[in-house]
């Protein structure tokens, strides 16, 4: 039995002045009351109440320890209102993490209008393309482009996004355009070659049945933000989130083939540890980044 209960029990027992009293503001029956002004009465060694059949009185020493027991508990309800208030604060520091090319142009672009909403509260980025440990390694919260199937994350969907074949339409007027997903051996591809990237192979969606086709061109990097450039350039296809390309498939700059086997599961993502209580930072900026993505037209400017 915690101490705060003992004690709240003991101060309503003598305001209330009996044990019947005291148990139906509780919800709990006077012989419960009774264990527990007993369990204080033993630990601390001394008598604090009489009690007879004509009601109760208390001792000396339990006089005084009503007056400071007011007191504690007054302190510790505003303490914890004050707790509780805290939980809706966005405060602290916020360490976020998310992939390099993604976390320049759709996460850091926000930082500057949310601190300017919340000026208390101190924000780093970590904009890279491994995937990080959040426990591990410290951060609050990252942004994750895919599916998420670690159980120890909770994922919270910001936008619906896929994962596309795309080039220029001059590249695919000198090369052709691929019908099939195998077809793709006969064409210059662009891969992410980070590792665990696409050197496995561009996933794609048959009758229902996830495949890999593997990819070869003369061109491969880490970063996707290269990719992009060296697509929009023309010097092979590359498999783009759609995220990524909104922009220039809006102005033709670029174009998709392959659609119909495209995997729907690519979404941009919240991600951030499991746990009790999300601190409001991370709710809030979770909030202002699906607010932010869904706006019409964003993903085209």
């Amino acid at each position: 039995m915690d101490r705060y209960t003992e004690l709240r029990s003991f101060v309503l027992v003598a305001e209330k002045g009996s044990f019947a009293a005291a148990a139906l503001v509780e919800g709990v029956t006077p012989v419960v009351m009774g264990r527990r002004l007993d369990a204080l009465e033993k630990r601390l060694g001394v008598k604090l109440m009489h009690r007879s059949t004509r009601g109760l009185a208390l001792t000396e020493l339990g006089e005084q320890l009503l007056d400071q027991s007011r007191a504690l508990l007054r302190e510790f309800d505003e303490l914890e209102r004050a707790v509780g208030a805290g939980r809706d604060l966005v405060r602290g520091h916020l360490v976020v993490s998310a992939p390099a090319a993604f976390g320049r142009r759709h996460v850091a672009p926000h930082a500057t209008a949310f601190k300017a909403l919340h000026p208390e509260l101190r924000m780093s980025f970590n904009f890279t393309d491994s995937v990080v440990d959040l426990v591990r390694e410290g951060y609050d919260m990252a942004i994750r482009i895919g599916e998420v199937t670690d159980p120890n994350y909770v994922a919270v969907r910001l936008f619906p996004n896929r994962r596309v074949v795309c080039g220029t339409p001059d590249y695919f007027e000198r090369h052709g355009i691929p019908r099939q997903p195998e077809d793709l051996a006969r064409h210059n591809c662009l891969a992410f070659n980070l590792a665990g990237g696409q050197q496995r192979g561009w996933s794609f969606l048959r009758d229902g049945r996830l495949f890999a086709v593997r990819v070869e061109g003369d061109l491969a990097c880490n970063d996707g933000e290269l990719l992009y450039g060296w697509v929009k350039q023309g010097l092979g296809v590359g498999w783009r989130s759609t995220w990524e390309i909104q922009a220039e498939l809006k102005r033709g700059e670029l174009v998709t083939v392959l659609d119909e086997f495209a995997v729907p599961s690519y979404d941009i993502q919240a991600v951030y540890p499991q746990q009790r209580h999300l601190p409001a930072k991370v709710r809030r900026f979770i909030e202002h980044l699906r607010a932010s993505y869904n706006r019409p037209g964003y993903w085209e400017e």
